[in-house]
């Protein structure tokens, strides 16, 4: 069942883009949220996320995911639930593709060493960053800067996981320029898209942890969520190979996760009354979410993800020298502006100055970050296989 098509963002009904645009030249039966999906596909930080962490720095197995997959998987999983719910389909995909664009090279790990050195400049954060990114670095355009993307994308990218009541400077700079409503909560479509995220990484960090050999089945079995899918996995195939099994086991969570965010969904907005999307900003609450029973379950499974994977002791190793790698190379940039590219000079004072770096090693992918250390400052040592 679709929810009422109100609630749903239309292009026709957009707020519109910071610069007016002229329909000069050849663009295609494009509405404006598939041109702002295109626009993201088709600029550089998209591309760049292909070699930007997602769990293992710089893998060097084939099958790992990096920041780029993990967004294609993101956004498949936030499109079906668009088209099930009878949302706009097109800006959910825009809101899971662009998600991740801010990310510095080496995922969080990069991102708390880039805030650290950042943090006589008002710091730095990966979401802030998607912003600046889409508003004023990405440049394609003759008449401006940024990728110029309508307000409900924007809006959706700043506070796709709820009100923002205290923005870092990068996010307070693009909400300046065009009022994104930081205190209220974003379209459904941008809900959906950060329960997709959510949906995506707790079951394909799974799957590669697994592969790694960092998660260990058995730990694993021991969350009640994740053995009442193996158990009912082996009663329905019970001499599926191991491999195999794996596979259904990610393929199910996913599958109960997206059903039980559509049977909640439906359930809060009917309770909310919302009727209209300016009423779902207006809800004071996300009308998209888990049911409480399977939001608990999902915390534990975080929670057991944090402790033996992303904090893994194998994977200590791997994020201090990550950390070492952003904050050197940060503190060379900031001791000596002119190893800059040209591109990169913008402005005279010290918190100009500054934040050239950071938006500048914040565009870094792993190995080019791992190269410009060893030319700059020496060499980097990471154990191969993460």
């Amino acid at each position: 069942m679709t929810l009422p098509a109100a609630l749903a963002a239309h292009p026709s009904r957009s707020r519109g883009r910071l610069f007016a645009e002229r329909d000069a030249g050849p663009r295609g039966p494009r509405d404006a949220f598939q041109r702002d999906r295109d626009r993201i596909v088709h600029s550089v930080s998209f591309r760049r996320l292909r070699h930007k962490t997602q769990v293992f720095v710089a893998p060097d197995g084939d099958h790992y995911r990096v920041r780029l997959t993990h967004s294609i998987e993101v956004a498949q999983i936030g499109r079906t639930v668009a088209r099930v719910l009878g949302l706009n389909e097109d800006l959910t995909e825009a809101l899971c593709l662009a998600h991740d664009l801010g990310h510095p090279p080496f995922g969080h790990a990069g991102e708390d060493a880039l805030d650290a050195a950042l943090s006589d400049w008002g710091g730095f954060d990966h979401n802030g960053h998607t912003l600046r990114l889409v508003t004023e670095l990405e440049a394609p355009y003759p008449e401006f800067d940024g990728l110029n993307l309508s307000w409900e994308t924007l809006e959706g990218l700043a506070k796709h996981n709820g009100p923002v009541a205290r923005p870092k400077w990068a996010l307070a700079e693009a909400d300046a320029a065009l009022d994104l409503e930081l205190g209220s909560w974003p379209s459904l479509e941008a809900q959906v898209a950060a329960l997709a995220d959510d949906i995506a990484y707790d079951n394909h960090d799974i799957d590669d942890g697994l592969r790694a050999g960092i998660l260990q089945l058995d730990a694993l079995l021991e969350s009640p969520f994740v053995r009442r899918h193996w158990d009912a996995i082996g009663r329905r195939h019970p001499d599926l190979a191991l491999d195999r099994k794996l596979k259904a086991l990610v393929r199910d969570q996913i599958g109960t996760m997206v059903g039980d965010l559509l049977a909640e969904t439906r359930r809060r907005v009917a309770e909310s009354g919302a009727a209209t999307v300016d009423e779902v900003r207006a809800a004071g609450r996300a009308l998209a979410g888990f049911s409480d029973e399977l939001a608990g379950e999902e915390r534990k499974l975080k929670s057991f993800l944090y402790a033996s994977l992303y904090n893994a002791p194998p994977l200590q190793p791997v994020r201090r020298e990550a950390q070492r790698v952003v904050a050197n190379l940060a503190a060379a940039y900031l001791g000596e502006p002119r190893l800059l590219p040209d591109a990169w000079h913008r402005g005279d004072d010290a918190t100009a100055r500054a934040r050239n770096v950071a938006d500048y090693v914040a565009g870094m992918t792993d190995p080019f970050a791992i190269r410009r250390h060893e030319e700059l400052v020496g060499p980097v040592t990471l154990p191969e296989k993460f």
